[in-house]
């Protein structure tokens, strides 16, 4: 599964970061990756003075399911340099001889994250969601394409086969009839939430498996989803009214200028003096 180590002394791994401004960081030393699939290792970042990461990029909707920090924090640090031409030292080639790539740093972020003993299940929905974003960032029509393709029929389906349950409609073949019963429609739910994105997955391609993954885990956490997202849009519109507009950050502009303000005028008597 690989290791990580200390670049600079080869000891064990020491992960020293610097906060920016809370959302930014800076490393303070190097951290080195030996992968079981190169005989190079890796080294991140390339240039410590230019380097920054925010970490695990996970949105606020998601965190009671993957946190922003934990012990796969190394392996995000080393993802977020791989993805990044010039940020990182080592190999110049996948392990298939090909360029190395956004995938093959997927496929590395997954690997050293149960190498630091993240749960399995966690790491391979962490590397499925930055499939997603490989898949999105490649640029291709096709693949955008197949991306958007599983996860709305997911979604629709989704919602169809929810008003289905509670005999609003009568349309999806497999939750059955309106006289079926609650249990055999649950059932039956649950099989279609399986079987139809595992079929959808394969459109994926090479990453099938993250489309499998994906459109299961949609598919299954569709009504927690919705449910945190009308919750998370209350609470914004709430921390609007009281606190007034937040730039792209989330940070709430009027206080800010405020007490940046209150510290320039603080400063005022002592440069008098």
């Amino acid at each position: 599964m690989g290791e990580f180590f200390d670049a600079q002394e080869g000891g064990p791994l020491r992960l020293e970061l610097r906060s920016i401004d809370g959302r930014d960081f800076t490393l303070l030393r190097q951290i080195g990756f030996r992968s079981d699939h190169y005989a190079e290792c890796f080294v991140v970042p390339a240039d410590l003075r230019r380097f920054m990461t925010d970490l695990a990029s996970v949105p606020a909707l998601f965190t009671w399911l993957v946190p922003k920090s934990g012990d796969f924090l190394p392996a995000a640090v080393l993802h977020d340099a791989l993805v990044r031409p010039g940020a990182f030292l080592g190999p110049d080639t996948d392990r298939d001889g090909q360029p190395f790539a956004r995938p093959e740093a997927d496929r590395i972020f997954r690997e050293a994250m149960i190498g630091l003993g993240t749960g399995r299940v966690r790491a391979w929905l962490m590397w499925s969601a930055v499939s997603m974003s490989t898949m999105w960032h490649s640029g291709k029509a096709w693949t955008r394409a197949v991306l958007i393709g599983l996860l709305g029929t997911v979604t629709v389906l989704g919602v169809l086969a929810t008003l289905d349950f509670f005999n609003v409609i009568d349309l999806v073949p497999w939750m059955g009839g309106q006289d079926t019963p609650w249990w055999q429609k649950l059932l039956g739910g649950a099989v279609g939430a399986v079987v139809i994105p595992a079929v959808l997955g394969a459109s994926w391609g090479r990453l099938w498996r993250a489309g499998v993954i994906t459109g299961v885990a949609l598919a299954f956490l569709l009504h927690v989803t919705v449910v945190l997202a009308l919750l998370v849009g209350a609470y914004r519109v709430v921390e609007r009214i009281v606190s007034g507009p937040a730039n792209h950050e989330g940070v709430r502009v009027e206080d800010k200028a405020r007490a940046e303000q209150r510290v320039r005028l603080d400063r005022v008597p002592a440069d008098e003096e």
